[in-house]
């Protein structure tokens, strides 16, 4: 902004200049003589004689006569010569004033006619934003528009739930991956968008349908960039540690060498191999190391990409902090990334979602006892109450409660938690599968503290 309006000022100095040079430079009096020039006629014409003379074309006698006359026309011509007129009096606009008008009346004359037909808003970035965001929710407004009156579009309606995808609007973006239809079981890219989506909607879980559409994803196209890293990341998170190495290697042989990418992933072979109690091939370094990457992220988008998003979302929050859903999305996003004060922050900004929605509260729970490395007593134990009184079985807020009680020693409260669960989880998923093994855990330990 501040160069436009820097070369903009510059050029319009320019145009001044060139306007009121001509009017102040210094320039020789306007005018001839009459005196001087009636003198330099009788000079030539006595010359024009005297050759005359000299050839022998005219007498002694007439060149006298000539020569008189001449002399006395000369004489009458300067006699009547007249002073010239007095210029002391001149009028207002002079070349002075008619400068210093045009200097001061151009800049102004050129700012008025930018304001009125030019865009301003459009050299200021933030404004600019929004005009950019106003034009892509008009697009695809317009988009569904033409999907409604032409349903069988498959390809649009894939388009339309990307869009409505990366614009947060996640019930939408579901609705539209259902209407591609067989469209989205033939691409590898829409398999992985649509698995993402769905992972996002369960609260970062892969497991389940997004693993599913992922597995299919990678039958189809064995290296797919984003279906690796998300199957390592499911892996990662069952514990299968070596796994998550097997994709992320994978996913390592088809990204640039030496590329942010490639550093971000080979941090995390570093990370699963140490907890797989495997050598580890280069020793973690966290200098310049970015943020890992959303489970949330749309397929083929780098952490670069990612973070930018993140930001910008940030920014428009700014300007509209009465936006409960967006805090609650930015939220989430710096808890992906790690950036958990922020994240603690954004959720403070979450308004009445912190009392009516269980998932934002747990998220909130979750946030905290982490940041208390695992500890739930106070807030966090407040905040799981508070979710499970407005949805008893809700699996995230009853794990929690039953980790909570597991720390506690207190298992036989913990085992309730967790047989509620069971109740709410697809039956033989890996889920139901864990939670069994957590309860087994936790009964052995009874019945160990129950020994005399």
């Amino acid at each position: 902004m501040n160069v436009f309006i820097g070369i903009a000022a510059l050029m319009t100095l320019l145009v001044v200049a060139w306007l009121v040079y001509p009017l102040l430079r210094s320039r020789p009096a306007a005018g001839i003589s009459s005196v001087r020039l009636n003198t330099e006629i009788h000079r030539d014409q006595l010359k024009a004689l005297e050759n005359d003379l000299a050839r022998g074309v005219i007498s002694q006698q007439d060149f006298e006569t000539s020569r008189d006359e001449l002399q006395l026309r000369l004489l009458d011509d300067t006699g009547n010569d007249e002073p010239p007129p007095d210029t002391g009096h001149t009028s207002f606009w002079n070349a002075r004033r008619t400068a210093l008008a045009i200097g001061l009346s151009t800049p102004v004359l050129a700012l008025g006619i930018y304001l009125q037909l030019g865009t301003p808003a459009a050299i200021n970035p933030v404004v600019a934003a929004k005009v950019d965001d106003q034009q892509i929710i008009k697009m695809i407004d317009t988009l569904a528009a033409k999907l409604k009156a032409n349903p069988d579009n498959p390809k649009g309606w894939a388009m339309l739930a990307r869009s409505y995808k990366v614009m947060g609007r996640l019930d939408e973006a579901e609705q539209a991956f259902l209407k591609a239809g067989d469209l989205v079981q033939q691409e590898p890219d829409l398999l992985v968008d649509y698995a993402d989506l769905l992972a996002v909607r369960a609260d970062s879980n892969i497991e389940g349908k997004p693993l599913e559409l992922v597995n299919k994803a990678l039958g189809i196209n064995p290296t797919h960039p984003m279906g690796l890293m998300m199957s390592g990341v499911a892996a990662y998170r069952r514990s299968d540690f070596k796994f998550a190495i097997t994709q992320w290697e994978k996913l390592l042989s088809v990204l640039e060498p030496g590329s942010s990418d490639a550093q971000q992933i080979q941090a995390n072979i570093d990370d699963a191999r140490a907890k797989a109690g495997l050598p580890v091939a280069s020793a973690p370094s966290e200098t310049g190391k970015l943020p890992p990457v959303p489970t949330g992220a749309a397929a083929g988008m780098t952490p670069e990409m990612i973070n930018q998003m993140v930001e910008r979302l940030a920014a428009r929050l700014k300007d509209n902090p009465d936006d409960v859903a967006g805090w609650a999305r930015l939220a989430r996003a710096y808890k992906v990334q790690g950036r958990t004060a922020e994240a603690e922050q954004a959720f403070a900004k979450t308004g009445r979602l912190l009392d009516t929605d269980p998932d934002v509260i747990t998220q909130y729970a979750d946030l905290l006892a982490s940041r208390a490395k695992g500890d739930f007593t106070g807030q966090p134990q407040t905040l799981i109450n508070k979710a499970l009184s407005i949805q008893p079985k809700h699996p995230v807020a009853l794990m929690m409660a039953g980790q909570a009680a597991y720390r506690a020693a207190d298992y036989a409260k913990a085992i309730r938690h967790w047989e509620t669960v069971l109740t709410v989880l697809p039956g033989g998923s890996k889920d139901s599968e864990q939670v069994k093994a957590e309860i087994a855990d936790a009964k052995a330990r009874m019945a160990g503290k129950a020994k005399p």
